[in-house]
């Protein structure tokens, strides 16, 4: 379901639950598994989402909705399930790791809500992405809502999920859905420059622009005063004062 690579401060997830990477119980654990594993490990810096097939993920699994959706117990597990999917991405949302999805194809529904838990998405030039739940008279409900809204707008998340639009790497690049698009044979290099920035920075460093990052998007959170706490915290730090007092050393000559 999950392989697990790290090299250097990367650990990469290659999704491989074929065909098309969907999303069920079985899945959320695993994830959480892996997040168990890593997340603490101090080697580590990026979290990034790689799928092994032709798609990134097209959402949950469609056999699955149908088994939980026929039933009333059924319909409870589902919100069950739901919960646990916005449990899993808040996770990777708040991790002090900075998380990557590497977009090599479609990105729907619940594929697209953990690309848009991640903080930064690289999109090939076949890439789509879109919450198209209303198609079915549901809603993007690990998320998806939420974070589409926070991101780009009230204007662009009434679009693509009031609509069900699903839109090409172009148009997705265009409205800020993702930050970079290159070539398909190019996703792997440009993803590994990416990557290769972030793991430059020590991880305490990411971690507290994070979540100062993240105090922006929360309407009862202090941010100005989290900056503050947080520049202490990185004042008090020995490598942040070792790259300072670096830094200033190089000027003064």
């Amino acid at each position: 379901m999950f392989e697990t690579i790290v090299q250097g401060a990367t650990l990469t997830v290659v999704m491989d639950r074929g065909p098309v990477n969907a999303i069920n119980d079985d899945w959320i654990g695993a994830l959480h598994g892996v997040l168990d594993r890593h997340e603490a490990d101090a080697r580590v810096r990026v979290l990034r989402f790689r799928s092994g097939l032709k798609v990134f993920s097209a959402g949950a699994e469609i056999d699955f909705l149908v088994e939980r959706l026929s039933t009333r117990a059924g319909i409870d597990a589902m919100i069950a399930t739901v919960r646990k999917m916005q449990a899993v991405y808040d996770r990777i949302e708040r991790s002090p790791l900075v998380s990557i999805a590497e977009i090599n194809g479609a990105a729907l529904g619940g594929g697209f809500e953990l690309a848009l838990a991640c903080d930064l998405r690289v999109a090939s030039e076949s890439a789509t992405v879109g919450l198209p739940e209303a198609r079915l008279a549901l809603l993007p409900g690990a998320g998806g809502s939420q974070r589409l809204t926070k991101l780009c707008g009230a204007a662009i998340a009434r679009r693509l999920i009031l609509g069900g639009e699903v839109l090409d790497s172009a148009e997705a690049l265009r409205l800020g859905l993702v930050q970079w698009v290159c070539p398909a044979a190019d996703l792997p290099t440009r993803s590994d420059e990416v990557a290769t920035r972030v793991e430059a920075l020590p991880k305490h460093t990411l971690e507290a622009n994070k979540r100062c990052i993240l105090a922006a998007q929360e309407r009862d959170a202090n941010g100005s005063e989290l900056e503050v706490e947080m520049t202490r915290l990185l004042y008090e730090h020995p490598e942040s004062m070792r790259r300072l007092r670096a830094f200033l050393a190089r000027r003064a000559k």
